[in-house]
């Protein structure tokens, strides 16, 4: 098998994931991972619901979905790239890792630095996440919680 493969395995197949921003459900949707290229690439794609009445015109007008990733391995630096695109023509590069039950997702951006922790289950049924976000890389505030539960 594979590093990549076995390196991102354990995210395959569909999950339902729900975010949830200061307490309160903002989001209810899923997302699958499949191999592409024999195992060379993993892509994932997302959907969600449409916004709740009560979910704030800020998050809503923000949701990005539906979403397309592929995700890649380099050989020589021993790490993945996330190539990022979304319903709002967004278009972004991110580095990614997926090793010993962490899963972590950033991205230098000037003005909007992201980054990404979800711990895998020991049972591999659900991941339990979050999203940060900083302007200037240095003070890092919470975006919102995501859950994962395998589909």
């Amino acid at each position: 098998m594979s590093e990549v493969r076995r390196r991102l395995g354990p995210l395959l197949g569909m999950w339902n994931v729900t975010a949830t921003a200061n307490g309160k459900v903002v989001m209810r949707g899923w997302t699958s991972f499949a191999w592409a290229d024999d195992g060379e690439f993993l892509v994932q794609r997302s959907d969600a619901d449409p916004p709740g009445d009560d979910v704030s015109d800020d998050w809503a007008g923000h949701s990005p979905f539906p979403t397309t990733s592929v995700i890649g391995f380099d050989d020589t630096t021993r790490t993945f790239t996330m190539l990022y695109s979304d319903a709002r023509g967004v278009l972004r590069v991110y580095g990614m890792d997926l090793d010993a039950g962490t899963w972590r997702i950033w991205r230098a951006a000037e003005g909007f630095n992201q980054r990404f922790t979800g711990t895998l289950a020991a049972d591999g049924k659900n991941i339990t996440a979050s999203w940060e976000m900083s302007q200037d890389g240095l003070t890092w505030a919470k975006d919102f919680d995501m859950s994962y539960t395998r589909g």
